[in-house]
């Protein structure tokens, strides 16, 4: 094997596996050990680069970090990143000074944005202040989009919503609410530089069974009806609900029918439970609050008497899988289930729909009647438009918005200078020792044996009673530096000098996990199998050394190492350092480039 070339940002990036996994590169060892020290704004102010909604992410993320946490690997749960992202923001006292303001030059390029949900506002964030004269365009009355109206207030209280979004509005954008875009085509008339389509996917599916019709007073669109109740145009529901999917929306449709006077409520999915696609805490949440789900059941048809809605049936089935495992839901041959019910909220997924963009106008669709997108750039066909969130790809969640906002923007910025949009920038990436003397570093390296901390939660009866009322208290400050220290310091590498070794083989002898081997060189797949521990994990690259004296390597499998610094502590020569990785993903206005 080809000695490991750690000056590639992309190397140590994967050891973080937390980082890696996050749509917008987030650096979270960073900001968990700032948690750790109580400095809650400089770890707010780091989560605020990436992600731009601390706050609401903390609240409402769906945690695509936390699988891939080396912490999951020694024990069953890993390091609760997300609701430590949250007490940053509960903790931060006033970081308006912080934070850019308006820019005071303007470089005389206008862009628009259409919708103001996340991938808009991130948009907004990033060109605000190089220059950028941003008009942001939404129907609603407030930013927010998806966030303010389809996420309940008892996950996410409309206060955070305001902060965080006004910290976007503040940088000088113009925003335009209350009008909604009837033309693209007249948009760009209207001479912008570019324009980004943030608008989301705002069309809920419907059911289309017998019954349907007749009984359509009381069956209701998932994300409409959320909309509604988010408003306060819906107050009250039926004592008997029936909720239809298996995904977040349905988890919020049956939790806020608790709230508004449904006492017996069920949700009902086609898969099993294991398949359904809701979130895992989504799905505790809902039965800890006495709400079943039922799986494996079918829509049949709606039951009504003289047009008023008094149930559902169902069909049984179970899970087929082919050799290729691929699943068919087969009828179990037993009797059909009816379930009485007042209401039926349907939360089946999600569409996207654009009947104001002209197909005349060179932005080509799919067959699936998606705009055609690059997934680097997220430039459309037409050179002067950009997509990101639902938008561009169809439902995904927040944390992704945010992501296609940073990348769409970098895209805006550089078309509008003239430069090829594919041309991406660099991160930003920095290695720094964190040697303070011969045994001591200037992180701490012990390594806690807690169990994750669970979340504190509002009584039941309380939180059931009003649906303002936020469920999740988040963690006190004692229970975050407790889970805090549960992170392995991933970020802290270490870094290994050839030619300092002298292959005492102290390292290996002091490595709890064995992840340190010296041996002679060969083809990758034969050297994992011949390590002091077997490297199964392919995911993870290998650390291999240039030659040593000996002709030997040294061989680490990053997999397994739990940056405890050890090896760097037992070794007389220096030859092991624990280096501080940092990595900044390139935003607009990056100057650093491939």
């Amino acid at each position: 094997m080809l000695p490991t070339d750690v000056r590639n940002p992309d190397y140590f990036h994967k050891v973080v596996d937390c980082q890696w996994a996050c749509p917008a590169h987030t650096p979270v060892p960073e900001y968990i050990r700032l948690i750790s020290a109580g400095r809650h704004a400089d770890a707010y102010m780091v989560n605020w680069r990436s992600n731009v909604f601390p706050g609401i992410l903390g609240r409402t993320c769906d945690r695509p970090c936390e699988p891939a946490c080396r912490r999951g690997r020694v024990e069953e749960e890993p390091v609760a990143i997300c609701r430590l992202k949250r007490v940053a923001a509960d903790n931060k006292g006033d970081i308006a000074a912080r934070l850019p303001g308006p820019a005071v030059r303007k470089n005389g390029k206008r862009i628009a944005l259409v919708g103001a949900g996340p991938a808009s506002l991130t948009v907004a964030r990033d060109l605000a202040p190089l220059g950028y004269d941003i008009t942001l365009i939404d129907e609603g009355t407030k930013p927010g989009g998806m966030i303010r109206t389809q996420i309940p207030k008892f996950r996410l209280p409309e206060h955070i919503i305001d902060e965080e979004t006004g910290y976007v509005l503040g940088l000088g954008v113009t925003a335009q609410f209350g009008k909604r875009v009837e033309s693209l085509k007249a948009l760009l008339d209207e001479g912008y530089d570019a324009i980004f389509i943030g608008s989301g996917a705002p069309r809920g599916r419907d059911l289309h069974i017998p019954g349907r019709t007749e009984a359509a007073a009381n069956i209701h669109i998932g994300i409409e009806w959320l909309s509604s109740v988010s408003f306060g145009h819906i107050t009250s529901i039926g004592r008997r609900v029936i909720v239809l999917g298996g995904g977040n929306t349905a988890m919020d449709c049956c939790r806020s029918a608790r709230r508004l006077g449904g006492t017996d409520v069920k949700v009902v999915v086609r898969s099993g439970f294991d398949e359904m696609k809701a979130s895992p805490w989504e799905k505790d949440d809902a039965q800890h609050e006495d709400i079943p789900i039922l799986n494996f059941l079918v829509p049949k048809h709606f039951v009504h008497v003289g047009g008023k809605l008094t149930g559902m049936v169902f069909e049984k089935v179970h899970a087929s899988y082919d050799h290729a495992g691929h699943r068919s839901l087969i009828p179990s041959g037993e009797p059909d289930v009816h379930l009485e019910c007042d209401d039926v909220l349907v939360a089946v997924g999600q569409e996207n729909s654009f009947p104001w963009i002209e197909r005349d106008i060179g932005l080509n669709f799919d067959r699936w009647n998606m705009p055609v997108v690059d997934k680097t750039t997220f430039r459309s066909t037409h050179e002067k438009v950009f997509f990101g969130g639902d938008a561009a790809f169809g439902p995904k969640n927040i944390i992704w918005a945010v992501a296609h906002g940073h990348e769409a923007a970098i895209s805006i910025d550089l078309a509008c200078q003239g430069k090829p949009v594919a041309q991406r920038p660099s991160p930003e990436m920095f290695l720094s020792s964190q040697k303070m003397g011969i045994h001591e570093w200037s992180y701490d390296n012990d390594i806690s044996n807690d169990l994750r901390y669970a979340v504190p939660h509002q009584d039941k009866q309380i939180a059931l009673a009003d649906i303002k009322t936020e469920v999740e208290l988040g963690f006190n400050l004692k229970q975050a530096v407790a889970e805090a220290q549960r992170c392995l310091n991933c970020d802290v590498q270490t870094v290994f000098s050839a030619p300092a070794c002298i292959e005492c083989d102290a390292c290996t002898d002091i490595c709890p996990v064995d992840c340190i081997t010296f041996t002679d060189n060969g083809p990758e797949d034969e050297l994992r199998i011949r390590l002091n521990a077997p490297a199964a994990n392919l995911a993870q690259e290998l650390y291999v050394s240039d030659l040593l004296k000996t002709g030997k390597i040294m061989v680490k499998d990053e997999d397994v190492c739990l940056h405890c610094g050890l090896c760097a502590e037992r070794c007389p020569t220096g030859a092991w350092d624990m280096q501080r990785f940092l990595l900044n993903t390139a935003q607009a206005g990056a100057s650093c480039f491939k």
